[in-house]
């Protein structure tokens, strides 16, 4: 099983960039997506999630009207568009896979919000 985030890197205030999650070794569309990310010194936090089809999306408030989460199952890959982007989205990215009982985690790509 992997999972490879990537699209990650330095934007200054009010930029975007969109991450994307490559997946492979499991049953993609079987599986909920979601990002999460992690700040120095805080807890891991979901940030956005999707249903294994697409038909449904939630997301953590601080985020809503700027981020959206979005998913191609032809090619195993979920993405985060992120809009309006404020140094508080400074984190490691981390795309994660649920599915009953099974957990799948990438490594992680790090955004760096900041002038």
């Amino acid at each position: 099983v992997q999972l490879v985030e990537s699209g990650g890197g330095l934007v200054q205030p009010g930029g975007s960039l969109r991450l994307s999650c490559a997946t492979s070794g499991f049953t993609f569309s079987s599986y909920g997506m979601s990002w999460h990310r992690q700040a120095p010194g805080k807890e891991r936090e979901l940030v956005a999630a999707i249903t294994n089809i697409g038909d449904s999306t939630n997301y953590v408030d601080s985020v809503k009207g700027r981020f959206t989460i979005s998913r191609d199952n032809a090619k195993n890959t979920v993405y985060l568009q992120m809009n309006s982007l404020k140094p508080e989205d400074t984190a490691v990215y981390y795309c994660r896979a649920v599915h009953s009982q099974w957990r799948y985690w990438g490594q992680g790509t790090q955004v760096t919000v900041s002038s």
